[in-house]
């Protein structure tokens, strides 16, 4: 799949930034670990303005884009998600 078929199958959260009016948004179900479920429910905790939605498609964006993934668009959710301007604001 081209990296423009990849960013159709990211779930979006409210990042007006960052998801645009003409990308599509689809939901889709996983089986996780234990151990991977656990430390994402621990920094979620840490990280309060983080979500399980937020956490996949930065995660799944970042691992295709170094992976030779090539899309202005990714890159865009990738950047929005990790570097927004309160991506990492800890929690009390």
């Amino acid at each position: 799949m081209q990296g423009h078929q990849l960013k159709n199958q990211l779930e979006g959260v409210d990042l007006t930034n960052v998801v645009q009016p003409e990308d599509s948004i689809i939901s889709f179900q996983s089986r996780l670990p234990l151990s991977l479920n656990k430390a994402m429910r621990d920094f979620i905790e840490r990280y309060p303005n983080w979500d399980q939605y937020r956490l996949v498609q930065a995660a799944l964006a970042g691992f295709l884009i170094q992976n030779g993934i090539e899309s202005r668009s990714l890159n865009r959710l990738y950047i929005g998600n990790m570097f927004g301007s309160s991506s990492l604001i800890q929690g009390d």
